[in-house]
């Protein structure tokens, strides 16, 4: 029997995906991501940028529905009484805006992979496309989801290490370090698809967004000096950027893919007038407090010290690692409670903090003045 779009809020959220096929890194973990807590169940989706490829991909994954393309799956959805309810977009940058746009005006929640999109001027307009769709916007900066980092941004909110003074972030990688001719370095390194920025646009904007949620600061300008330092390569590899943050705070970010050694050392430290905190994305699931003054001491997940906004987000008791794939997951999880809360209008039982569209405009926002900056030998640029 073909049902109506479900008002059971205890049910798998019927959930779409645009990209994210066979060969795509970033669709895997989105869709173990959406199914590690029970709370979607992926039913349709248009996975390839060819149809032949799309139709592969569906079969494998045995999906009920599979389209050649996002508009005509976006149509077809929002006719259906069982369509679904969410979709995930996990397609290179230049696709968000588009596929999004598709979405929202027919009341589809979306689930957008970051950046927002490729070019600020399609960032706004996806703003306001969001802003009057009768759907919620989520995206992905998965980094949010880690408990550790909701431990951290609880212990500033409350004032444990004072007025924040100094902020610094990183993120280095090695994999670009030479030319790379596989299709996830191909799209990264291609202007058209990944927009201006590359590491500033990839792992930038991670390292950015994490140091604003963490702090609950926004950078008002800053000055950035970019390189491409492989030949022939059209957007940055490396970056190093001063920021100026609201209320006075100092930054330093550096985001890197040509730094050999280095995986993914997303990393984190904010200095106030009575302590600082220390996080690293390699080793989750500690966060090292250190009150001005005294003693480092150890904040474990799941361990003594940690607060209500990290063990809420915890899966298994302290010592069994939790990472990568559990962070993703906590952040469709806050999705699902809000979409839930949002068939009737509810308000979420619990402090939903996933990343929104505001966040993702924010993000192409710094690439974009980070490319300015750097063409301006460094100046200093605002992020208005």
């Amino acid at each position: 029997m073909v049902t109506g779009r479900s008002e059971d809020n205890s049910g798998r959220i019927r959930l779409g995906m645009v990209g994210g096929g066979n060969d795509a890194f970033i669709g895997g973990v989105h869709r173990i991501a959406a199914r590690l807590d029970d709370k979607f169940e992926l039913v349709a989706g248009a996975l390839s940028s060819t149809p032949e490829k799309s139709r592969e991909s569906g079969e494998a994954l045995a999906l009920a529905r599979v389209y050649d393309d996002f508009k005509q799956m976006a149509i077809r959805e929002a006719r259906l009484k069982s369509g679904i309810e969410a979709v995930s977009i996990v397609t290179p940058n230049h696709m968000h805006y588009a596929a999004a746009r598709e979405f929202l005006k027919r009341g589809i929640h979306v689930i957008c992979d970051k950046p927002l999109t490729s070019t600020l001027r399609d960032a706004k307009k996806l703003v306001k496309a969001a802003e009057s769709a009768d759907a919620l916007f989520i995206l992905t900066h998965n980094y949010t989801g880690y408990p550790m980092v909701r431990q951290a941004r609880e212990m500033i909110a409350n004032g444990k290490i004072g007025k924040i003074r100094v902020v610094q972030v990183e993120y280095p990688q090695d994999w670009l370090t030479e030319q790379q001719d596989f299709k996830q370095a191909e799209w990264r390194t291609d202007p058209v698809r990944s927009g201006a920025g590359g590491s500033t646009g990839d792992i930038g904007t991670h390292a950015y967004n994490l140091a604003c949620f963490v702090t609950g600061l926004q950078a008002e300008s800053l000055a950035a000096d970019l390189q491409a330092f492989v030949p022939g390569r059209q957007v940055d590899d490396n970056a190093h950027v001063l920021l100026r943050f609201d209320g006075g705070a100092r930054g330093m970010l550096w985001s890197s893919q040509v730094a050999p050694g280095n995986e993914n050392a997303l990393r984190l430290r904010v200095y106030g007038e009575k302590g600082g905190l220390e996080w690293e994305q390699e080793d989750p699931n500690y966060l090292w407090f250190t009150p001005y003054g005294e003693p480092k001491r150890l904040i474990t997940r799941n361990g003594s010290g940690a607060g209500e906004a990290a063990n809420r987000l915890s899966r298994v008791p302290p010592g069994h690692p939790e990472g990568y794939l559990e962070g993703f997951a906590n952040i469709y999880s806050e999705a699902a409670e809000a979409i839930r809360a949002f068939r009737t209008s509810a308000s979420p039982e619990t402090a939903v903090m996933y990343p929104t569209i505001q966040d993702g405009l924010n993000g192409v926002k710094f690439v974009a003045a980070c490319v300015q900056s750097s063409a301006r030998d460094a100046a200093w640029v605002t992020l208005d």
